[in-house]
């Protein structure tokens, strides 16, 4: 934990200035920022399910654009347009 306290005469910039660089110093704020989107990986189960499951999803979709119930280039997702 970083710990500063006021000098005699010291004015509230200044003091807040000497902080905030000894917490970029500290390196809290380079760790926080390298963990702030960090996933753990998923274990190998829940690889093979979500890549059946993935598998599944893209075989009912090719049958149904066969069967004409889709348009052709359906499957995009954000596409703009009709």
């Amino acid at each position: 934990m970083v710990d500063v306290k006021r000098k005699e005469r010291e004015s509230l910039e200044s003091l807040i200035r000497r902080f905030n660089k000894r917490v970029m110093q500290s390196g809290r704020v380079l760790d926080a920022r390298k963990s702030r989107f960090f996933e753990r990986k998923k274990s190998r189960n829940l690889q093979r399910q979500s890549a059946i499951r993935s598998a599944q999803i893209k075989a009912e979709k090719d049958l149904e654009r066969k069967l004409g119930k889709l348009p052709l280039g359906s499957d995009r997702r954000n596409r703009r347009g009709p």
